[in-house]
């Protein structure tokens, strides 16, 4: 499973160089704000396979992706991975500075993911479909 602390090392997490550079910039500013998902997004971004944008493969989670998820109770979901500043969760647009946000990126459909809750509770979903936007990644 992915973490947000990271993906299992046989797990490979690719994400574009438009995305790369514009996240670890994000996370190095949330540092004193988010320090926990900010820290976690900079180990994603340093493991990450960095690739150029025309070149990311089908079924990636990238920024502004709309992602069909799978609870553990079966029940899925569409949601939106964006900016801090695009999040709205009653239009189930997620930041990718939230623990959900980070370990989604560069997931890959039939990943599952896994990150911290609040109160340290083991939270997970599995990717069932991506939907890549078709302007490319969302800039706010």
């Amino acid at each position: 499973m992915q973490h947000a602390t990271g993906l299992h090392p046989q797990n490979q997490l690719t994400v574009s160089d438009a995305d790369h550079d514009r996240l670890t910039g994000l996370a190095r500013a949330s540092l004193d704000r988010t320090p926990e998902t900010a820290e976690e997004l900079l180990s994603e971004m340093d493991r990450a396979v960095v690739t150029e944008a025309a070149a990311m493969p089908a079924g990636v989670v990238q920024m502004g992706s709309t992602v069909t998820i799978r609870g553990e109770n079966g029940n899925t979901q569409r949601i939106t991975l964006v900016y801090p500043g695009d999040a709205d969760i009653t239009e189930n647009r997620i930041s990718v500075l939230t623990p959900m946000g980070t370990a989604l990126i560069g997931a890959t459909v039939g990943q599952a993911v896994c990150w911290s809750g609040r109160g340290g509770r083991e939270l997970s979903v599995t990717v069932e479909a991506v939907d890549t936007p078709a302007s490319g990644p969302q800039r706010s």
